[in-house]
């Protein structure tokens, strides 16, 4: 695990953190304004074409089609940028991790179901106390459930066990999905590196952003064909009685 930072420190990353995030702020506002008056006008070119049984237009309407579709993955990129961006920027509190993963798994569930995902719960009593951000901590999950999820294709089941090791909560979320290569085990943090058509790079690299933020960690174990093997470890605070 890692060694948690002095508070000096934690207040100079917290200002870069907030330096890097006003900067996205403004950046992304910048882009959207744009963005938003081309997707409009496509939205308008797209209802005058329908109109039209010209097959010359019918192809120009599909060509228009395509060019929404990347306005609109060009939208989810940007957010997957900001959520990066804003991932260090912490609200904590003193948490009980199994109740927290409980709330995301009630949550979960139905669109698990829908992808014949089954989730499987196995989180330990009397867990210590992790100061957390609750909000960041459900986006991390939610990041880890999707790619599992994406994983499994034909469904399968994720588990989420959680327990105490030494001065430390552990959370483990492991998947009976497809498994990954080596190479995109030693490339799956870094910042764009995605795996997935039309994917941002950004989920992977925002979840350990958001660990390390709590000062701690995550590791990953995966073998093709066998499933995925997430580890987060973060410091306990306060034992419960």
């Amino acid at each position: 695990m890692s060694t948690p930072f002095p508070d000096s420190e934690r207040e100079r990353l917290q200002t870069q953190y907030a330096e890097i995030a006003t900067l996205a702020g403004g950046l992304a506002h910048e882009i959207r304004n744009p963005l938003s008056t081309i997707q409009m006008n496509l939205e308008l070119l797209g209802e005058d074409l329908e109109e039209s049984s010209d097959p010359k237009l019918q192809r120009s309407l599909r060509k228009l089609e395509r060019i929404r579709q990347e306005c609109k993955h060009l939208e989810e990129i940007l957010s997957a940028f900001l959520d990066f961006a804003r991932a260090g920027q912490l609200d904590l509190e003193l948490l009980d991790l199994a109740e927290l993963v409980n709330e995301f798994v009630d949550f979960y569930r139905p669109q698990a179901s829908e992808h014949g995902v089954e989730l499987s719960p196995h989180l330990a009593t009397n867990l210590p106390l992790v100061q957390v951000d609750r909000a960041l901590m459900k986006q991390v999950l939610m990041n880890l459930a999707l790619n599992a999820q994406q994983a499994m294709p034909n469904g399968g089941e994720i588990s989420l066990q959680a327990y105490t090791q030494g001065d430390s909560v552990h959370l483990e979320i492991i998947d009976t999905g497809t498994g990954m290569t080596p190479q995109a085990q030693e490339s799956m943090f870094q910042v764009f590196f995605s795996t997935k058509p039309g994917g941002s790079g950004l989920g992977l690299p925002t979840v350990r952003k958001i660990i390390e933020a709590h000062d701690g960690s995550i590791s990953c174990e995966s073998e093709l064909g066998r499933g995925t093997r997430f580890t987060i470890i973060l410091p306990a605070q306060v034992p419960l009685h």
